[in-house]
């Protein structure tokens, strides 16, 4: 009878656990607890919370209800509850297909051999040979599909491959038979094997002459991956990326790995994945792509990303091919997003947008609870102050780029070029082109603009010009750091400055034998001059740059055309002239950076 009495007593005490949403009301809350309204907010005053139904629950308000109730409050992400949801129950599993990275040491060959795999192009579109951004390909091999993530190889892009890994189900190591394990054929290894990853292996170049593929096997194994061919259990394919030689085996053996591993999703739930990449496009606005773990994906799904949300308003195959849905394991481009979402965030489709703006919008306020107040004027005083008193110098950068993923690469790359004499401060990165804010505050703070696969219109340039603001614009990741450590040094090769002379109309265009295309032109403003180089511009966008040919006023040759008169201009190796274009003039001369 003392025993029962005890245990009574016991579960009296006991805390009763309540399951909310992030985002959920006290009304919410108030309707999961036997108790009135009312009577409820009466005891949070008396314990001096000065509380309504409508306030959003957030981990302060939860702590003190909790202590005040005697509850145990448990809020979870609308992510968390879905996922947990989809593999609650394994008998709504079905097989999906694999997703697979190429990771391995630059030009090893990896987007080489994907490129083969697809019978696609993709060399040909990548900056300086190497692969910038992180891209997804779906291919179909006997009547099954395989999704393919190419990830960078150059030794800037850790991030980027680490993701990679984190949302694969099967690692193809890419090692070049002439070169061998490289450092960051290593890193490849540990971001597969932190991931839980299975890995196999791709000896690419096997046709080059005079490769040693047991050594490179040799330097495998010290990396503990003993090659099935030599007692071990890592698969090995031997293939050659320009020959095309066994790539059906490697196919194969992705297949009958996948067959083993059985990787499942759960088709009955709103569609989860996770952002693989995202950009800004200058005429569809902000897009990401995706790969969808969970769930089927239809257009004019709303959902939610981190702070980010939205509604998907189209779907976009690898190809720029319109969707109506994707399923699992696919790769998807999404054009809906109300801002550009993070790489590497989960995508969450959620029951309609109003659910969705509530998430973000409480997501943004806890943010910036945390994040506190942005002293933003105090912060530029306190730096010029230190500038001033000698304690620090400082190189001041505005960062640019086309794809969240390169401005994520480069706020981590970019400050470890710093020194103790010399700090990098970004004081700005977002994806887009380069705007007038942009200029307006690296004039404001003596800082330089890069512009990483993205770049400024005139209309920004003349602006920049006139502040005395360096745009740098870049294509390859190491020319950029090449450049930024020669600034730090103090040996930056000399930057080209433009000064501007004139601007010309085309009015007429004259196709003449033995002379070529000529442009009647009209002087707008300024003057054009026969030894100045040239920029021509087409609907705001500048289509040729190069030089003048020949300058001449009626059928005289001269040197110069001032503003408000007539002229005939040719250009070098440039003959798509059209009437409507302009000609802009300018100079060059080459200047140090301080």
């Amino acid at each position: 009878m003392k025993e029962h009495k005890m245990n009574k007593s016991k579960k009296s005490t006991q805390q009763k656990v309540i399951h909310l949403q992030e985002g959920d009301t006290v009304k919410q809350l108030i309707d999961k607890l036997d108790i009135k309204g009312r009577d409820f907010l009466e005891k949070l005053a008396s314990d001096g919370l000065d509380v309504s139904v409508n306030d959003i629950v957030d981990e302060y308000l939860s702590q003190k209800i909790s202590q005040s109730f005697n509850l145990k409050i448990k809020i979870s992400t609308i992510e968390e509850e879905m996922k947990a949801q989809a593999e609650k129950d394994p008998q709504q599993m079905v097989t999906r297909p694999p997703v697979v990275a190429m990771l391995g040491h630059v030009d090893h060959g990896k987007t080489t051999l994907l490129d083969a795999i697809r019978q696609s192009n993709l060399v040909r579109k990548e900056s300086g040979g190497i692969t910038q951004h992180v891209g997804a390909y779906r291919i179909s091999y006997k009547d099954k599909p395989i999704t393919f993530i190419d990830t960078p190889g150059h030794e800037a892009f850790t991030q980027l491959r680490s993701r990679g890994a984190q949302i694969t189900d099967i690692v193809i190591l890419v090692v070049a038979a002439d070169d061998g394990v490289m450092p960051q054929t290593k890193e490849a290894i540990n971001h597969a094997r932190a991931a839980g990853v299975p890995i196999m292996v791709a000896i690419n170049k096997i046709d080059k002459e005079g490769v040693d593929l047991d050594k490179v096997k040799q330097q495998l194994s010290k990396e503990g991956l003993l090659i099935e061919d030599w007692g071990g259990d890592t698969v090995s394919v031997e293939v050659s990326a320009t020959k095309k030689k066994n790539l059906n085996e490697l196919l194969e053996m992705i297949l009958l790995l996948s067959e083993m591993e059985e990787f499942k999703a759960n088709p009955n739930i709103k569609a989860q994945g996770v952002i693989l990449e995202s950009r800004l496009d200058t005429k569809k606005g902000p897009l990401a792509t995706v790969i969808v773990q969970h769930g089927i994906l239809h257009r004019g799904d709303p959902f939610i990303s981190n702070i980010t949300y939205g509604k998907a308003k189209a779907l976009f195959d690898e190809n720029s091919k319109t969707l109506k849905r994707a399923d699992a394991s696919m790769p998807v481009e999404i054009l809906g997003f109300t801002d550009v979402p993070t790489a590497g965030d989960i995508f969450q489709v959620v029951s309609d947008l109003e659910t969705a703006k509530k998430i973000s919008d409480f997501r943004k306020s806890q943010l910036q609870k945390e994040k506190g107040p942005r002293p933003e004027r105090m912060t530029l005083d306190q730096l010029f102050q230190k500038m001033e008193e000698g304690e620090v110098k400082e190189l001041r950068l505005v960062i640019k780029a086309d794809v969240q993923g390169s401005v994520e690469v480069l706020n981590d790359l970019l400050p470890n070029l710093g020194s103790d004499q010399v700090k990098i401060n970004i004081l700005h990165s977002a994806t887009g082109k380069i705007t007038e804010s942009d200029v307006l505050l690296a004039s404001a703070s003596d800082a330089i603009i890069i512009g990483y696969n993205t770049r400024a219109n005139q209309k920004i340039q003349d602006m920049a010009s006139n502040e005395n603001v360096e745009i740098r614009t870049y294509k390859v990741i190491y020319k950029l750091t090449e450049d930024i450590k020669k600034a730090l040094k103090g040996m930056l090769e000399p930057t080209v400055k433009e000064t501007y002379l004139g601007e010309a109309e085309v009015r007429q265009i004259f196709r003449i034998s033995r002379v070529g295309t000529v442009a009647g032109c009209y002087v707008r403003n300024g003057k054009i001059s026969r030894n100045a180089k040239i920029k021509v511009s087409r609907n705001g966008e500048i289509i040729h740059e190069g030089q003048i040919s020949s300058l001449k006023h009626f059928k005289e040759n001269v040197t110069e055309i001032t503003k408000n008169h007539e002229c005939g201009i040719s250009l070098e190796k440039f003959k798509d002239i059209q009437e409507g274009d302009l000609i802009r003039a300018y100079l060059t001369e080459k200047e140090k950076l301080e």
